[in-house]
Protein backbone atom coordinates (compact mmCIF):
# COMPACT_ATOMS: atom_id res chain seq x y z
CA UNK A 1 0.00 0.00 0.00
CA UNK A 2 2.92 2.61 0.68
CA UNK A 3 4.26 1.92 -2.42
CA UNK A 4 1.57 2.45 -4.71
CA UNK A 5 1.20 5.21 -2.49
CA UNK A 6 4.18 7.02 -3.23
CA UNK A 7 4.00 6.03 -6.54
CA UNK A 8 0.82 7.75 -7.44
CA UNK A 9 1.49 10.61 -5.20
CA UNK A 10 4.63 11.22 -7.73
CA UNK A 11 2.39 10.33 -11.09
CA UNK A 12 -0.01 12.53 -9.51
CA UNK A 13 2.18 15.62 -8.85
CA UNK A 14 3.85 15.25 -12.46
CA UNK A 15 0.23 15.69 -13.90
CA UNK A 16 -0.52 18.75 -11.83
CA UNK A 17 2.68 20.37 -13.15
CA UNK A 18 2.35 19.35 -16.64
CA UNK A 19 -1.11 20.02 -17.45
CA UNK A 20 -2.90 22.41 -19.31
CA UNK A 21 -2.66 25.55 -17.57
CA UNK A 22 -5.81 27.52 -19.20
CA UNK A 23 -8.78 26.54 -16.66
CA UNK A 24 -10.11 29.36 -14.17
CA UNK A 25 -12.81 29.91 -12.03
CA UNK A 26 -14.16 32.76 -10.19
CA UNK A 27 -15.74 30.72 -6.99
CA UNK A 28 -13.50 28.44 -6.19
CA UNK A 29 -9.55 27.93 -6.65
CA UNK A 30 -9.16 25.22 -9.91
CA UNK A 31 -5.43 24.02 -7.82
CA UNK A 32 -7.20 23.76 -4.63
CA UNK A 33 -9.58 21.31 -6.41
CA UNK A 34 -6.67 19.51 -7.96
CA UNK A 35 -5.48 19.14 -5.17
CA UNK A 36 -8.33 17.68 -3.16
CA UNK A 37 -9.21 15.54 -6.21
CA UNK A 38 -5.47 14.67 -6.73
CA UNK A 39 -5.44 13.60 -2.98
CA UNK A 40 -8.68 11.53 -3.52
CA UNK A 41 -7.39 10.09 -6.72
CA UNK A 42 -3.91 8.62 -4.85
CA UNK A 43 -5.63 7.15 -2.02
CA UNK A 44 -8.35 5.20 -4.21
CA UNK A 45 -5.61 4.53 -6.75
CA UNK A 46 -3.40 2.97 -3.95
CA UNK A 47 -5.87 1.20 -2.31
CA UNK A 48 -7.47 -0.07 -5.22
CA UNK A 49 -3.40 -1.55 -6.27
CA UNK A 50 -2.89 -2.89 -3.05
CA UNK A 51 -6.21 -4.79 -2.70
CA UNK A 52 -5.30 -8.27 -4.75
CA UNK A 53 -2.11 -9.27 -2.98
CA UNK A 54 -3.91 -7.64 0.33
CA UNK A 55 -6.91 -10.22 -0.23
CA UNK A 56 -4.47 -13.00 -1.27
CA UNK A 57 -2.66 -12.61 1.59
CA UNK A 58 -5.30 -12.22 4.26
CA UNK A 59 -7.34 -15.42 2.81
CA UNK A 60 -4.05 -17.48 2.71
CA UNK A 61 -4.78 -18.12 -1.32
CA UNK A 62 -1.66 -20.39 -2.10
CA UNK A 63 -2.96 -21.71 -5.35
CA UNK A 64 0.00 -21.62 -7.98
CA UNK A 65 -3.33 -20.12 -10.67
CA UNK A 66 -4.01 -17.09 -8.30
CA UNK A 67 -0.37 -16.04 -7.14
CA UNK A 68 -0.25 -15.96 -11.25
CA UNK A 69 -2.90 -14.31 -11.81
CA UNK A 70 -2.63 -11.64 -8.78
CA UNK A 71 1.04 -11.25 -8.80
CA UNK A 72 1.96 -11.59 -12.96
CA UNK A 73 -1.16 -11.09 -14.49
CA UNK A 74 -2.79 -8.10 -12.87
CA UNK A 75 -0.75 -5.38 -11.53
CA UNK A 76 0.37 -4.51 -15.17
CA UNK A 77 -3.83 -3.81 -16.30
CA UNK A 78 -4.21 -2.41 -12.99
CA UNK A 79 -1.63 -0.02 -12.76
CA UNK A 80 -2.23 1.00 -16.62
CA UNK A 81 -5.93 2.00 -15.22
CA UNK A 82 -4.92 3.71 -12.27
CA UNK A 83 -2.54 5.44 -13.86
CA UNK A 84 -5.22 7.41 -16.18
CA UNK A 85 -7.98 7.21 -13.85
CA UNK A 86 -5.35 10.29 -11.81
CA UNK A 87 -4.81 12.01 -14.84
CA UNK A 88 -8.60 12.29 -15.62
CA UNK A 89 -9.20 13.01 -11.99
CA UNK A 90 -6.35 15.96 -11.41
CA UNK A 91 -7.55 17.43 -15.00
CA UNK A 92 -10.94 17.02 -14.58
CA UNK A 93 -11.03 21.14 -14.68
CA UNK A 94 -9.95 21.07 -18.11
CA UNK A 95 -12.87 19.58 -19.61
CA UNK A 96 -14.93 20.88 -16.74
CA UNK A 97 -13.90 25.06 -18.17
CA UNK A 98 -12.26 24.28 -21.03
CA UNK A 99 -8.71 24.71 -22.58
CA UNK A 100 -8.17 27.50 -25.07
CA UNK A 101 -7.53 27.04 -28.93
CA UNK A 102 -5.55 28.26 -31.35
CA UNK A 103 -5.34 28.76 -34.85
CA UNK A 104 -1.77 28.07 -36.85
CA UNK A 105 -0.50 31.25 -36.06
CA UNK A 106 -0.49 30.80 -32.62
CA UNK A 107 -3.36 33.15 -32.40
CA UNK A 108 -6.03 32.36 -29.56
CA UNK A 109 -9.49 31.79 -30.60
CA UNK A 110 -11.46 30.50 -27.66
CA UNK A 111 -11.55 28.22 -24.80
CA UNK A 112 -13.26 24.91 -25.63
CA UNK A 113 -14.81 22.23 -23.83
CA UNK A 114 -14.46 19.78 -26.33
CA UNK A 115 -10.35 20.34 -26.69
CA UNK A 116 -10.09 20.03 -23.51
CA UNK A 117 -11.87 16.59 -23.29
CA UNK A 118 -9.82 15.51 -25.47
CA UNK A 119 -6.56 16.59 -24.34
CA UNK A 120 -7.26 14.92 -21.10
CA UNK A 121 -8.28 11.63 -22.66
CA UNK A 122 -4.64 11.59 -24.81
CA UNK A 123 -2.84 12.02 -21.51
CA UNK A 124 -4.54 9.61 -20.19
CA UNK A 125 -4.33 6.69 -22.45
CA UNK A 126 -0.66 7.82 -22.97
CA UNK A 127 -0.33 7.20 -19.37
CA UNK A 128 -1.78 3.72 -19.27
CA UNK A 129 0.10 2.17 -22.13
CA UNK A 130 3.49 3.97 -20.22
CA UNK A 131 2.86 1.93 -17.31
CA UNK A 132 0.60 -0.99 -18.15
CA UNK A 133 3.37 -1.77 -20.76
CA UNK A 134 6.36 -0.87 -18.49
CA UNK A 135 5.03 -3.55 -16.00
CA UNK A 136 3.84 -6.46 -18.09
CA UNK A 137 6.59 -6.78 -20.62
CA UNK A 138 9.13 -7.00 -18.14
CA UNK A 139 7.29 -9.75 -16.47
CA UNK A 140 6.85 -11.54 -20.14
CA UNK A 141 10.53 -11.15 -21.01
CA UNK A 142 11.87 -12.73 -17.06
CA UNK A 143 9.76 -15.56 -17.72
CA UNK A 144 11.17 -15.86 -21.32
CA UNK A 145 14.77 -16.02 -19.59
CA UNK A 146 14.05 -18.00 -16.79
CA UNK A 147 12.61 -21.01 -19.31
CA UNK A 148 15.79 -20.07 -20.90
CA UNK A 149 17.91 -20.75 -18.10
CA UNK A 150 19.85 -17.51 -19.20
CA UNK A 151 20.94 -17.03 -15.42
CA UNK A 152 21.73 -19.44 -13.58
CA UNK A 153 22.18 -17.77 -10.20
CA UNK A 154 18.92 -17.26 -8.51
CA UNK A 155 20.65 -14.24 -6.80
CA UNK A 156 21.01 -12.89 -10.05
CA UNK A 157 17.39 -12.61 -10.59
CA UNK A 158 16.21 -9.84 -8.92
CA UNK A 159 19.20 -7.08 -10.52
CA UNK A 160 17.86 -8.64 -14.06
CA UNK A 161 14.61 -8.09 -13.61
CA UNK A 162 15.25 -4.57 -12.18
CA UNK A 163 17.69 -4.19 -15.34
CA UNK A 164 14.84 -5.26 -17.34
CA UNK A 165 12.37 -3.00 -16.01
CA UNK A 166 14.23 0.09 -16.46
CA UNK A 167 15.42 -0.67 -20.03
CA UNK A 168 11.63 -1.12 -21.24
CA UNK A 169 10.54 1.97 -19.12
CA UNK A 170 13.26 4.18 -20.76
CA UNK A 171 12.14 2.67 -24.42
CA UNK A 172 8.21 2.72 -23.57
CA UNK A 173 8.79 6.57 -22.63
CA UNK A 174 9.20 8.26 -26.21
CA UNK A 175 7.07 5.92 -27.16
CA UNK A 176 4.02 6.97 -24.85
CA UNK A 177 5.11 11.24 -25.55
CA UNK A 178 4.70 10.53 -29.16
CA UNK A 179 1.51 8.79 -29.14
CA UNK A 180 0.01 12.38 -29.38
CA UNK A 181 1.58 15.19 -30.58
CA UNK A 182 1.96 17.80 -27.56
CA UNK A 183 0.18 20.25 -29.75
CA UNK A 184 -3.12 18.38 -30.62
CA UNK A 185 -5.38 18.82 -33.41
CA UNK A 186 -8.79 19.68 -33.80
CA UNK A 187 -11.13 19.84 -36.26
CA UNK A 188 -13.56 22.90 -36.56
CA UNK A 189 -16.88 20.27 -36.79
CA UNK A 190 -15.55 19.04 -33.15
CA UNK A 191 -16.07 22.72 -31.88
CA UNK A 192 -18.33 24.15 -30.14
CA UNK A 193 -20.84 26.92 -31.99
CA UNK A 194 -19.72 29.77 -30.23
CA UNK A 195 -15.90 29.24 -30.67
CA UNK A 196 -17.03 28.88 -34.60
CA UNK A 197 -19.09 32.28 -35.54
CA UNK A 198 -15.62 34.13 -34.64
CA UNK A 199 -13.18 32.45 -37.78
CA UNK A 200 -13.33 30.60 -40.92
CA UNK A 201 -10.42 28.80 -39.82
CA UNK A 202 -11.00 24.85 -40.28
CA UNK A 203 -8.31 23.83 -37.91
CA UNK A 204 -7.08 24.17 -34.34
CA UNK A 205 -4.57 23.69 -32.27
CA UNK A 206 -3.83 23.05 -28.65
CA UNK A 207 -1.33 22.46 -25.43
CA UNK A 208 -2.14 18.80 -24.47
CA UNK A 209 -0.15 18.75 -21.70
CA UNK A 210 1.80 15.97 -20.38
Amino acid sequence: LFLQFVFHTYTTAFTLVHGNGTPKAEDYSVQQKQLVLGLGAISYSACVGALPLAFVNRYALKSSLMQLVVKKLLPAPLLGLTSAFTVAMVRSPEFENGIEVMDRNGRVIGVSKKAGEKAVMETAMSRAVLFGTTFFLPEVLMYCVQRARLVKNPRALAPARMFVIMSVLAGMLPVSLSMFPQCGEIKRADLEPEILSSTEETEFFYNRGI
